[in-house]
Parts: structure tokens; C-alpha cells; sequence
């Protein structure tokens, strides 16, 4: 099993993004949190809850805040990762002088989003209850009753992944398709994105 201190050098020895990751965890380091990998990334967490976490993109470097959505925006730097992010909230850069730049703003900002994870804050996720299912996924529901209990015990998240997956393809033999692809996974207990 490869330890934590291998997984960490693994991820800053990375070709792109190298020295803003470096800068990042710097930074990060100094604010009492500790340093962990999930999902291929460096997280870093606050008496075990998820906190932000460094993450490179093709045109930019990321820190990822878990609660952003709870936060004070005081400096207007923090931008949801994608259309269908309710929580995340995350900071671009594309340089060090940039995030040499920002030290002190982003050590406010770590400070606000431990604050918040000590508040008990919590998300309202509003679309958590409301997914609306393809036809198709009902169908293989009504097929496979097996299925659709595993499909409901899925996180919400993973759900929603799927929900959408299938939702995104335009004509019903693509859906379907997916679907077909992902009953293995599903029956597992796996999201879209799990190993």
C-alpha cells in the first residue's frame, strides 16, 4: 500500500501545474489543516470533514472549496466549477506570482471555509429529492426491481451523476445504451465516476 507522504510527492511532481500546486499547499499548510488524497487530488480536511482541496485543470489550476456556497465572497473570486454545482466553489489561477499575489485573501478565505464547517453549516442540496429520471431508466426499472433499490441506495450524488449521464444523451437508443452500460456499476453500489 503506498503511503500518504508517496501519494502527496506523486501529485505536486506533476508536470502541469507543478510549481502552483506547490504554492497552494504552502499556503494551505500554514492554516492547521491536514493533507490527504481523495479522488486523485490533495484534500485537506478540518477534524476530518472535507475543507478545499488543489485540483489542475487544462488552462488553469484550482482550490476547490467543499461549503463555497456558504461563504462570503468579499474579493468576487469564487466561481462554481460547473452549471450543476450546488456546494463547490473554487479559485483559478494560472500563475505563482498570481497566488503569491492572493496569500493573504486565500488565508481568509480557508479561515471562512473552516469557520463555516465549525458552524454545522450545512448544504441544502435542492435538487437532491427532485431528480427526474428518463423514461428509459424507468423502464429498466419496472424490467429490474433490483435495479431500481439499487439505484436508490445510491448516494444522492451518485444518483444525480447517473441522473444526469443518462439525461445528457438527446436521442433514446444513446440513453438507453448508457444505462445498459452502467447496470453493472449500479448494482455494485458505485457512482458513474467511482473505480
Amino acid at each position: 500500500m503506498t503511503s500518504l507522504a508517496a501519494k502527496v510527492d506523486a501529485l505536486l511532481a506533476q508536470e502541469k501545474w507543478h510549481e502552483e500546486r506547490k504554492a497552494l499547499r504552502s499556503i494551505i499548510l500554514e492554516c492547521g489543516l491536514t493533507e490527504d488524497v481523495k479522488w486523485g487530488n490533495l484534500c485537506y480536511t478540518f477534524e476530518g470533514s472535507n475543507i478545499l482541496m488543489i485540483y489542475g485543470m487544462k488552462d488553469d489550476c484550482a482550490l476547490g472549496f467543499f461549503k463555497g456556497a456558504l461563504m462570503d465572497d468579499p474579493e468576487d473570486i469564487l466561481a462554481k466549477p460547473g452549471e450543476n454545482s450546488q456546494a463547490m466553489r473554487r479559485i483559478h489561477f494560472a500563475s505563482v506570482p498570481e497566488i503569491t499575489a492572493k496569500e493573504n485573501i486565500l488565508k481568509a478565505y480557508i479561515k471562512a471555509a473552516i469557520a463555516v464547517e465549525k458552524s454545522g453549516l450545512k448544504i441544502e442540496f435542492s435538487e437532491k429529492n427532485k431528480l427526474e429520471l428518463p423514461a428509459e431508466l424507468l423502464k429498466k426499472f419496472a424490467e429490474n426491481p433490483d435495479l431500481e433499490r439499487a439505484f436508490n441506495a445510491l448516494t444522492p450524488g451518485r444518483q444525480r451523476g447517473y441522473n444526469l449521464h443518462f439525461s445528457g444523451a438527446k436521442q433514446s437508443a444513446t440513453r438507453t445504451s448508457r444505462i445498459e452500460k452502467c447496470v453493472p456499476r449500479i448494482m455494485e453500489g458505485k457512482g458513474l465516476q467511482d473505480r
